[in-house]
């Protein structure tokens, strides 16, 4: 058995951080915390976090290093098409991965783009791996966008709106087929063997077995999505959001009880659905109480700086401990990932270990453990 010494552990639970605590693991997993070492062999000292967990990004498919006609992001084959899985569109060997781990992002969700009403499925992968079989840990969703992006790509292959409600209704059209198919089955006027494959992923969809992970910016596309959810019982997560510009909106999603997952902060406004973009509207979702998580959107912001985002919502009241768990516990509770992102018994033992404090510019990691094994050691 072996331990870290944590001087100082923020949990990713967003609790207040232990002081002088040891955390013992075995093999992968953490098997307690504790003020006793109870004999392991105590490998390092410091100031503890967990592995961080960027929850929407597109590290893998968008290569650092090669042209952009190498990006992989979006496939412009057809408007929906969720058949399509972005852990096909990964290579292991970006070097992004390995900057990532040295700044203790060690576990990425892995999006599609957001060029198609439906760009198929999400991935949940760990940075560290050498391949993507080592890497890969599961599908979580299926990728959708609303607003400019879907809209702006009408000289891609297929069927593509020009419009926001020419989008929309493109979505609702499969879900209404979805929808009247799951009646048939019920009815035993059709058998599942003769349902299309499209069909069967909005029927998992409907179900909420596969949640849709929606690019969403601006406050009335939220309002169409939170229609959306209405109308359809589907479970939606609100990818984005920034420019969401009053408290009011954030409000109505807390209501409606829908996870979001913030940002990039550090990107810039390069187009019109970000025009009332600003780190100030940061505020709004802070005091809004809403259970939240930050991405870094990979290569929009490096994922490497994924935690330096964090110093916007400390200006706005927010605890260090409720920080960290912006890219840590929040991070793995929305999308469904179990045993990251918390420094808890039964938990990953992926950890970062600091030699001062994370929100001090002098501060860097020197030891990161990944599933029980040093991936890198400054």
């Amino acid at each position: 058995m072996k331990a870290i010494k944590a001087n100082l552990l923020y949990d990713g639970t967003g609790a207040k951080a232990k002081k002088n605590v040891y955390i013992l693991f075995d093999g992968e997993k953490i098997v307690d915390i504790s003020k006793d070492r109870k004999g392991a062999e105590v490998v390092d000292e410091g100031i503890v976090t967990p592995g961080f967990v960027d929850p929407h990004c597109h590290i893998g498919m968008a290569r650092s290093g090669e042209p952009y006609q190498e990006d992989e992001t979006n496939e412009e084959m057809n408007a929906i098409y969720p058949l399509v899985n972005a852990i096909h569109s990964v290579y292991m060997d970006d070097p992004a991965f390995r900057e990532s781990v040295e700044f203790g992002v060690l576990y990425s969700h892995i999006m599609p783009g957001s060029g198609n009403i439906i760009g198929g499925r999400t991935a949940l992968i760990r940075n560290f791996a050498r391949d993507i079989g080592d890497a890969f840990i599961e599908n979580i969703g299926i990728k959708a966008a609303l607003g400019y992006n879907p809209r702006s790509t009408t000289s891609w292959k297929g069927t593509r709106p020009s419009t926001r409600m020419g989008a929309i209704a493109m979505l609702r059209e499969e879900l209404i087929k979805a929808k009247k198919t799951k009646a048939l089955l019920k009815k035993k006027k059709k058998i599942k063997e003769e349902i299309e494959p499209l069909t069967d992923i909005f029927i998992d969809i409907l179900d909420k077995k596969l949640p849709l992970m929606v690019h969403v910016h601006k406050e009335d596309d939220i309002i169409t999505l939170m229609n959306l959810v209405d109308e359809f019982g589907i479970r939606a997560v609100i990818n984005h959001g920034c420019d969401v510009h009053s408290p009011e909106l954030w409000e109505k999603v807390k209501k409606k009880k829908m996870d979001v997952i913030y940002g990039p902060v550090d990107s810039f406004s390069y187009k019109v659905e970000l025009k009332n973009e600003s780190w100030r509207n940061i505020r709004y979702i802070v005091e809004s109480g809403l259970k939240f998580a930050v991405m870094s959107d990979h290569p929009v912001v490096l994922q490497r700086n994924l935690y330096l985002q964090l110093r916007f919502f400390r200006r706005f009241g927010m605890s260090k401990e409720e920080a960290i768990a912006l890219i840590s516990g929040n991070a793995a509770d929305i999308i469904g990932a179990k045993n990251i992102g918390k420094v808890k018994k039964g938990y990953l033992a992926s950890l970062v270990v600091w030699n001062g404090d994370p929100f001090s510019l002098d501060s860097y990691p020197v030891h990161v453990i990944a599933e029980g094994q040093t991936v890198y050691e400054e």
